[in-house]
């Protein structure tokens, strides 16, 4: 009996010492899937086709809602989550925007009329 309560004595230790780190690990996965909300005022690059309908649709200072696409009970269910306010062009094929509604995340859709643009997070200015 003694065996065993040293035994789950030091498996709970174990357990307690470990928390931490797997939270840690847990953040980091989630930044590497695109989980991290990005909250209003952060910028963020949306990557488009570079075709000249998404160039006359999106104008700069555009305001455009963002969607979620989520699969619930075998259908893909739509929402908005947010709008982003379009900054400039960055190269053939981003736009630099700023979020000014909502919490988007990597992966979300911002679209206006038939363009749309796949949300990625902006590189950090250093």
């Amino acid at each position: 009996m003694k065996i065993f309560v040293k035994y789950f004595l030091v498996l709970a230790l174990t357990i307690m010492a470990c928390s931490p780190a797997v939270a840690q690990v847990t953040q980091k996965q989630q930044e590497l899937r695109g989980e991290v909300e990005t909250k209003t005022g952060k910028k963020v690059r949306l990557f488009h086709s570079g075709t000249q309908d998404v160039k006359k649709t999106i104008c700069i200072g555009d305001l455009i809602p963002v969607y979620r696409e989520v699969y619930a009970y075998g259908a893909i269910k739509k929402t908005e989550v947010g709008k982003v306010k379009i900054l400039s062009y960055v190269g053939e094929h981003y736009l630099e925007a700023e979020i000014v509604a909502g919490k988007i995340k990597t992966g979300d859709v911002a679209q206006k009329e038939s363009a749309s643009c796949l949300v990625h997070p902006a590189p950090d200015e250093d």
